[in-house]
């Protein structure tokens, strides 16, 4: 097993290209299913869920191919095999839950198991499975899979009103009304930029939509989607994290294919707390002067609020802020698993149910830390280059699901960082 080794350092400088978003591409690929003609993906990001994803589509018959280093995807769904996602696949990856949907809609059959993922609270899949009834599916449970059959004359359109804001669940949603009979009309749907994404890329397959990026989604089905070529939209929580390496650090950054409009709340904490971020011609530039930043309280909310996925780094630049700040996390629970990690660092971390309280000290101590998931291992990576000493990060096997090339990233602007073998 790799650990990551971090010394402290001065300040960073230089530029950090920003791969495609893995949470869009993730979505994208089972989009595929709803097609018999090609589908092919530009800006891809290279991480292991992609290749789960992969594999995934390849055990239900689908072709994937990985071209130009990976950054092109090129995938047919032209000969089904078979409408089975397996355990063994599914269980590596939440979002294999996608495949539901699209399976659902194109043949009117599914087995799905229940999906894994980081173990950042249940997460469960009820509401999926709710907007697929609405619009006609019967769905049985049993032996961890999701049995699911379309009425006759396949799915029909409906009303669904999700009652809490969820993203994979509106996903589902959206791509199985794509092919329903009828209007659907999915209201309080989520409005992040993979779900703006995911219709665009649809609508570009021939999919009647209205309505991304707002609360509310119209989709009339239509008889067949065809073929398209799409872009992947930039990663915005790659994206913040490495905005916050030179706001921990000092120096200055510019992440290359960045946009504000990706992240708004989130640079607007970043200002509040005395970071400099200025837009570019070619992505986000972030500048921090002396002095220590200023403890400012978070709430995480559904987009256009702070992101989930922020969370754990934002965390550890208000470890080293003047003053006291409280971070509230209202998406998942059990995601302060990286507070015990970072108070061995010498954090002063409070954590009571939903809310950390986190007091700055002005320097942080390098330390053995243990990685507990995607977003507290890259956490723990900028704690580690903001802190006296060494810190070794261990089972850092999570980063490779979300973060391509963190390493080459880092060092090329300054940061003192390798991956090595675990000594046994």
């Amino acid at each position: 097993m790799d650990q990551i080794i971090v010394e402290g350092n001065g300040p960073l400088k230089g530029e950090i290209p920003i791969a495609g978003a893995k949470n869009a591409c993730l979505t994208l690929m089972p989009a595929t299913l709803l097609t018999d003609q090609p589908l092919t993906l530009t800006n891809a990001p290279r991480l292991s869920d992609i290749r789960t994803m992969t594999a995934l589509l390849g055990s239900l018959g689908a072709e994937v191919a990985s071209l130009q280093d990976g950054q092109v995807l090129a995938l047919s769904s032209h000969a089904m095999t078979s409408h089975r996602a397996e355990y063994d696949i599914v269980r590596k990856m939440r979002a294999s839950i996608l495949v539901l949907g699209p399976l659902l809609a194109r043949d009117g059959v599914a087995e799905v198991s229940l999906p894994g993922g980081c173990a950042i609270g249940a997460r469960p899949v009820d509401l999926h499975l709710r907007a697929l009834e609405a619009m006609g599916a019967s769905l049985d449970l049993r032996d961890g899979y999701v049995h699911a059959k379309a009425p006759s004359g396949g799915l029909r359109g409906a009303v669904f009103d999700f009652p809490v804001v969820s993203v994979g669940a509106t996903e589902n949603a959206l791509m199985a009304a794509t092919l329903a009979r009828g209007t659907t009309v999915l209201k309080n749907a989520a409005r992040e930029p993979e779900i703006v994404d995911l219709a665009r890329c649809l609508r570009a397959m021939g999919a009647q939509i209205e309505g991304e990026g707002t609360g509310t989604l119209t989709i009339q089905g239509v008889q067949t989607l065809h073929g398209a070529t799409h872009p992947v939209v930039t990663d915005r929580i790659e994206l913040g994290t490495y905005m916050l390496a030179p706001a921990m650090c000092g120096g200055e950054v510019e992440c290359l294919g960045g946009r504000i409009e990706l992240l708004e709340a989130f640079c607007e904490k970043l200002d509040e707390a005395g970071i400099s971020v200025e837009e570019t011609p070619r992505g986000i530039k972030v500048t921090r002067k002396n002095g220590r930043v200023r403890a400012v309280n978070v709430r995480t909310e559904p987009f256009p609020g702070f992101p989930t996925d922020l969370q754990a780094q934002f965390m550890a630049l208000m470890c080293m802020a003047e003053g006291t700040s409280v971070l509230e996390e209202t998406i998942f629970e059990n995601r302060f698993m990286h507070a015990p990690e970072l108070t061995r660092m010498g954090a002063r971390i409070e954590v009571q149910g939903g809310h950390a309280t986190v007091t700055g000290v002005e320097r942080l101590r390098g330390a053995p830390v243990m990685a507990t998931d995607l977003r507290a291992s890259v956490s723990l990576i900028l704690a580690g280059m903001a802190a006296e000493g060494q810190t070794t990060v261990s089972r850092v096997y999570h980063l490779d699901r979300g973060y391509e090339h963190v390493v080459r990233k880092l060092r090329n602007v300054g940061a003192h960082i390798e991956r090595v073998k675990e000594e046994v």
